[in-house]
């Protein structure tokens, strides 16, 4: 099948990319910037989500069109209100009108947990509006989606403003990492290439018109990953909790009453959230000791 993804260069958008080749589809990426992992095969237009004619190209002869684009960061949401809505809210609507007019057979979004409670802030504002928007079109365009809820993810690829990227990195850099929520929180981390091939299954005609949620299987307390962190580096760890009220993070769950429910999809084989945090680490490494080689294994410094 024919697959266009919006967001493609980024770290979960990159990753359903690749899944999507490997799968045996075609697949366009959608991006302001050229995907650093693109592969032959795939085709790369480089262009924002808000050009109509850049929109109408990438949709016209796609199947199934995938939206991971936007601002995903609740931060940079929250100091960026206005293009929040722009490029989140507008955009997606952009995207559901290409669909509609080239006759899609389906719009797969990324929206995420969040869209359950009050916590999250504008980026939860911007996922509930562009959720209410989906299935408008769909009841009024006949328009099938599905919507992704993703959980917290981490893994290959993301960068700092990702909390276990940023855990770690503060982890091995300083040994103080800084949380702006208390000890207490609890958090269903889930690997991206879980996440991923989570993804590549809801292709399946089943889950047409369906809310699906996809999150760890390893439900942790902040505190504890901390601890596990400082014993998988062998070291006391300082941690400062600034516990924000107005950090839009929820503390125990996102989710509050709300009258459509998601279904929930795991892989039957997931990373274990150690061995992942391990992965994450040897990579942060590898990026602060770029004069370290790999051999059989081990890191090892090389002699000018």
């Amino acid at each position: 099948m024919r697959m266009t993804v919006f967001g493609g260069s980024g770290f979960l958008g990159s990753h359903i990319c690749d899944k999507l080749t490997e799968a045996g589809h075609i697949v366009t990426i959608v991006d302001l910037t050229p995907s650093p992992w693109l592969k032959d095969d795939q085709r790369m237009i480089v262009g924002s989500i808000l050009d109509e004619k850049v929109v109408d190209e990438a949709v016209r002869d796609a199947d199934m069109v995938f939206n991971y684009a936007g601002i995903a960061d609740i931060g940079e949401a929250n100091s960026r209100p206005v293009d929040t809505v722009r490029i989140n809210v507008m955009g997606n609507a952009q995207v559901l009108e290409a669909c509609r007019k080239a006759r899609v057979e389906r719009y797969i979004f990324a929206s995420s947990l969040y869209v359950y409670g009050k916590s999250g802030g504008f980026y939860r504002c911007s996922k509930q509006a562009c959720e209410i928007y989906i299935e408008n079109y769909q009841a009024m365009y006949n328009l099938p989606y599905t919507i992704l809820r993703y959980g917290s993810l981490y893994g290959p690829r993301a960068d700092r403003r990702n909390a276990i990227e940023r855990f770690v990195y503060e982890a091995l850099t300083t040994g103080v990492i800084t949380y702006y929520g208390s000890p207490t929180a609890l958090r269903e981390y889930v690997h991206v290439d879980d996440a991923s091939t989570a993804t590549l299954e809801i292709i399946a005609p089943e889950f047409a018109n369906q809310n699906i949620i996809i999150s760890g299987n390893q439900p942790m307390r902040v505190g504890d990953l901390f601890k596990m962190i400082g014993e998988m580096l062998g070291k006391e760890l300082v941690v400062e909790y600034q516990n924000d009220p107005n950090s839009g993070h929820y503390q125990i769950t996102p989710y509050a009453f709300m009258p459509k429910i998601g279904r929930k999809l795991a892989p039957p084989l997931t990373v274990d959230l150690g061995q992942g945090i391990l992965r994450v680490m040897e990579e942060e490494h590898r990026k602060l000791h770029p004069e370290m080689l790999e051999e059989d294994g081990y890191l090892v410094e090389t002699e000018d």
